[in-house]
């Protein structure tokens, strides 16, 4: 089987090589502005590859005689929101579009997912169906926003995916192959994002950003219906503190949330401290994957424990940005003072 994956890279590399040729000829590219951890001209959309992924697989299931009926309202989903998103990357969209575009896509996925099924009454799966949405949506866009340096998206995507096949190898509750042409998808986009500052061939774009949490979350999701059990949002913890914290310190600041921004953890890291992009991004990488890692293997499986677990890392995770905000945020000020002079 590892023949057909190499062949599965292969076809990986030669399509973002074309997406790149057309990318260059029409002129889809990202310029650096205040907010941008990058200072020169970059091709953006070369996350285009993580759904092309998605496509491939489904013709690879075909190919080998696998059924992929529950699959394809995901599938679904998944051509919509990247449409959508990759439209975007060309040409800037409302809001309200790209947001309800979001929901139809994730409301597919959830068909895919056995999720208008998992509760006994029509009231609990509405509430469990509401829930659901709004995290999904709420993910979705927390990894739309942390990609913002050279090699993040690539290197966290991984951490997140890795732990979900891991976990897939004893339980079964999607496809393998799945979750390893993801992992292909990742790694192929890495090769040309993976660089230090100035150096990467291409940014994912919305269309990669956002595709990528489509994809993990509909894997994700799986994992939790087949256990039963939520804590599994311990894969996306390192993320989804960042993201949280950073909403809240704006909301503090009385700052818009829809302006961009540079006050991630990661971007003071990037900017302020000067800190390679690499390493910034395998910082994130390895936070996630220990956390993720110490739950699988070191946690007890037991509902208690899980959850012990999960508010103990979170507390963890949530003290560690604010110690690093409280000594480092002032340069960032520092920085937007310059601006005004």
């Amino acid at each position: 089987m590892w023949y057909t994956y190499l062949i599965i890279a292969v076809i990986l590399v030669v399509a973002e090589l074309i997406y790149f040729r057309i990318a260059d000829k029409c002129n889809i590219i990202d310029k650096p502005n205040e907010r941008s951890s990058h200072s020169t001209i970059v091709l953006r959309g070369g996350g285009v590859i993580f759904s092309l992924s998605m496509i491939v697989w489904a013709i690879l299931m075909v190919v080998q005689g696998n059924a992929i009926a529950q699959y394809l309202p995901f599938l679904c989903g998944l051509v919509l929101i990247c449409g959508i998103s990759f439209w975007d990357d060309v040409r800037s969209l409302p809001d309200s579009l790209r947001m309800a575009v979001q929901i139809i896509s994730i409301l597919l996925m959830f068909w895919s997912m056995g999720l208008y099924t998992a509760a006994d009454s029509w009231l609990w799966t509405a509430v469990i169906v509401v829930v659901a949405l709004f995290f999904c949506v709420g993910a979705t866009n927390f990894i739309n926003f942390m990609d913002g340096i050279n090699g993040i998206t690539a290197a966290y995507s991984f951490a997140m995916l890795l732990p979900i096949l891991l976990m897939n190898r004893g339980l079964g509750f999607i496809e393998e192959s799945y979750l390893i042409v993801a992992i292909l998808g990742v790694i192929v986009f890495g090769i040309f994002n993976f660089r230090p500052k100035g150096k990467a061939k291409c940014f994912a774009g919305d269309v990669g950003s956002i595709g990528i949490a489509f994809i993990i979350l509909f894997a994700l999701g799986r994992l939790m219906l087949a256990t039963k059990d939520v804590t599994w949002i311990v894969f996306f913890l390192v993320y989804g503190i960042d993201g949280t914290l950073t909403i809240i310190h704006r909301i503090m600041l009385h700052e818009n949330l829809g302006q961009a921004h540079r006050k991630h953890a990661y971007q003071l890291m990037a900017n302020e401290l000067g800190m390679s992009h690499v390493v910034v991004s395998l910082i994130y990488m390895f936070v996630q994957l220990a956390v993720s890692l110490g739950f699988i293997y070191l946690c007890p499986n037991t509902v208690l424990a899980h959850w012990i677990y999960l508010i103990v890392a979170g507390l963890v995770l949530a003290g560690a940005y604010v110690l690093f905000m409280k000594k480092y945020y002032h340069l960032h000020e520092e920085y937007l003072a310059s601006l005004k002079r």
